[in-house]
């Protein structure tokens, strides 16, 4: 840290921008995270994107909001808008447990304090921002606006919420990765133009009267039950969110309207929340030009012998791709970043990699060299067309599509050339990796070749002792609902880890996670879940607790009771009872958790699985497939075959 200058950061305060010879900036970004000057944090992606197009940009990181708000009046009134960067994770999921426990630190913040950030800092910012300067636009980006652009169920406040401009009263939201639109925004305010007249960028939310939406309601506009129906209907809740989830996903897609107010915010009439489609995946020069950008790649100096979690796991990590095509029911990624992958050059690539080597602290060690999904660098369809009327959200789920390329050759390219580099020891693959393309067969020999040679490459020289996968569950009805493959493939996965292990003398190991309380999910499942890993000698550490959070498929099920894509009626567990019955058999290993796990199998009706839980014998120490298991398993229904009924909601 103590090589650059104040002034290689961007700006926080009055004194920086006097170093500077500042008088006024553009733009005024608000952070709930602590400033760190690296492209894994997305105030710091803004912040320099704006800079580079010629924008003086101040970064005001975590700002006091109680008391005199000394901190939002700091910098003045910016020229162009102030800018909402709420933080890398939702605020709440940030601070809460699934439990609504609060937790054990804020890995965005300096030594981890809770107190440093709102509950909803996109709300609570940009109250105070309207209250001190009325006419400046306020802009919200970042997860937490993004995810809120709709009607959307909250978990923490148990009910169903309208799009986040209702509670905020900001002027627009920028979803998604923010690069192209907040420039696009920059330049059209910087030309005069009022940003209530701005209605056409694409990537953006803002809140018209009926009359006043440009063209009016246009005939492949898609118009979502309103927000007063939702409240009334989960059911129309449910239908509107397989909208909202293609429309996300789509190359093509529609524009979204919903009527969030019949005559509130100073209207006279109805009031809808207007949702432009995205922008085009970026292109590999697009992406290359925002990595490129002249990051510090360190926390601002004022944050000097503090410990900030989140940076301590990122430093000597270099991220090579956006976009993830998996489609996880819980997951956000695809629904902020999409479905697409766009990817960096080698040569971006390594020149981050030399940069992390620079680090006083660097050791030889990557920590990590990948991204959303550690596997999906450079594929994409091989027929374009096809993708660009494709409405599947996720392309290897309910099997892997096709056109899908799964080459792992320029993946393979990108590891060789980092591990080449004089000073490189080891490069570890710390992101998921998708066991389920490693494992698909297509009639491309190559790919299958090159995927074969991935999976002992990653064995051998990319696995730091112990391998993290997430089959997420071991029943394949519960693991339809999640979109994820049949436990199946993690049996042959594993077989091939272990073979791999043996024939290179290595002793790692695999560890997987799990998911409880998932949408369709019953305390039986669990209960077999339990048994089966036992089964393979697993003493499971990666658990959670199914958390809802905004704008997931699996929340929208776990909220309105249907699946939004076939509205038939699912199962939750939601009370702290049932959540609880269910993740105690993760640990049925542990003496504590025994009698409990005996009483909740016997007013189950399943007191046979006492017995393979708690009495030894030498069969214990087998693994025992699912399909051995369902076999043995009295009065179990016939398991789900691999492929009945999966193409049913993707025709």
């Amino acid at each position: 840290m103590d090589s650059y200058r104040l002034t290689d950061f961007l700006p926080t305060t009055k004194k920086e921008l006097d170093l500077r010879g500042w008088t006024e900036v553009d733009v005024i970004l608000f952070s709930g995270d602590a400033y760190i000057d690296h492209p894994s944090f997305g105030a710091a992606v803004i912040g320099r994107t704006l800079e580079s197009a010629g924008y003086k940009v101040a970064i005001v990181p975590q700002p006091d909001w109680h008391g005199d708000y000394r901190d939002f009046k700091k910098l003045g009134r910016p020229r162009l808008f102030f800018g909402i960067a709420p933080g890398c994770m939702d605020s709440m999921v940030n601070k809460y447990t699934a439990n609504r426990r609060l937790r054990s630190e804020d890995a965005y913040s300096p030594d981890g304090r809770h107190d440093l950030r709102p509950e909803y800092p996109t709300i609570v910012y940009t109250k105070i921002l309207k209250q001190l300067f009325p006419d400046v636009p306020v802009v919200l980006g970042g997860i937490e606006a993004s995810l809120r652009r709709l009607t959307h169920y909250d978990y923490w406040q148990d009910k169903l919420m309208p799009c986040i401009l209702c509670d905020s009263g900001a002027d627009m939201i920028t979803y998604g990765m923010g690069e192209k639109p907040t420039l696009e925004l920059a330049r059209r305010l910087n030309e005069g133009e009022h940003i209530s007249n701005i209605r056409d960028i694409p990537q953006t939310v803002y809140l018209s009267h009926k009359d006043d939406i440009p063209d009016g309601i246009r005939e492949n506009d898609i118009v979502l039950h309103s927000h007063q129906e939702c409240l009334s209907d989960k059911r129309a809740q449910a239908e509107n969110f397989r909208h909202i989830e293609e429309q996300s996903n789509m190359i093509h897609a529609s524009r979204l309207l919903q009527e969030v107010s019949n005559g509130a915010g100073g209207y006279k009439n109805a009031v809808y929340a207007v949702v432009n489609p995205p922008y085009p995946p970026m292109t590999t020069e697009e992406l290359d030009a925002s990595f490129d950008l002249p990051y510090t790649r360190q926390p601002h100096p004022k944050y000097k012998g503090k410990r900030i979690p989140a940076y301590d796991m990122i430093k000597h990590s270099v991220n090579i791709h956006r976009g993830c095509f998996g489609g996880c029911a819980f997951c956000t990624i695809s629904a902020h970043q999409g479905k697409f992958i766009s990817c960096r050059s080698k040569e971006s690539i390594l020149k981050e990699v030399k940069r992390v080597m620079e680090m006083p602290d660097f050791k030889g060690y990557l920590s990590d060299l990948g991204g959303p999904s550690a596997n999906m660098y450079g594929m994409s369809g091989k027929n374009k067309h096809a993708c660009e009327k494709c409405r599947r959200p996720s392309c290897i789920h309910p099997q892997i599509c096709p056109n899908l390329n799964t080459d792992h050759s320029k993946l393979l390219d990108i590891y060789h050339a980092v591990d080449a580099i004089p000073g490189i020891k080891r490069s570890f693959i710390g992101s998921g990796v998708r066991y389920d393309l490693l494992l698909h067969r297509s009639q491309d020999e190559a790919a299958n070749k090159a995927a074969q040679e991935y999976t002992r490459e990653l064995i051998c020289r990319h696995v730091s002792g112990r391998l993290k996968v997430a089959p997420e569950h071991t029943s394949d009805r519960v693991l339809k609902l999640m979109r994820k493959p049949s436990f199946q493939q993690f049996y042959e996965f594993k077989r091939q880890f272990d073979r791999i292990n043996r024939e290179e003398n290595l002793h790692q190991q695999i560890i997987p996670y799990f998911i409880s309380s998932h949408p369709g999910c019953k305390e039986e499942d669990m209960a077999e879940l339990a048994v089966i890993t036992k089964g393979l000698d697993f003493h499971l550490e990666q658990v959670q607790d199914f958390t809802p959070t905004p704008m997931t498929i699996a929340t929208e099920t776990w909220y309105t009771g249907y699946d939004p894509y076939t509205l038939e009626p699912v199962f939750s567990a939601k009370s702290q009872k049932e959540k609880l019955a269910q993740r105690q058999y993760f640990f049925w290993y542990k003496p504590e958790e025994r009698r409990n796990i005996e009483q909740s199998l016997r007013r189950i009706g399943r007191p046979d699985l006492i017995k393979k839980l708690y009495v030894s014998s030498p069969s214990h120490h087998l693994p025992l497939t699912s399909n051995e298991y369902h076999r043995a398993k009295p009065h179990a229904e016939e398991p789900p075959k691999e492929k009945r009924g999966r193409n049913r909601h993707h025709k």
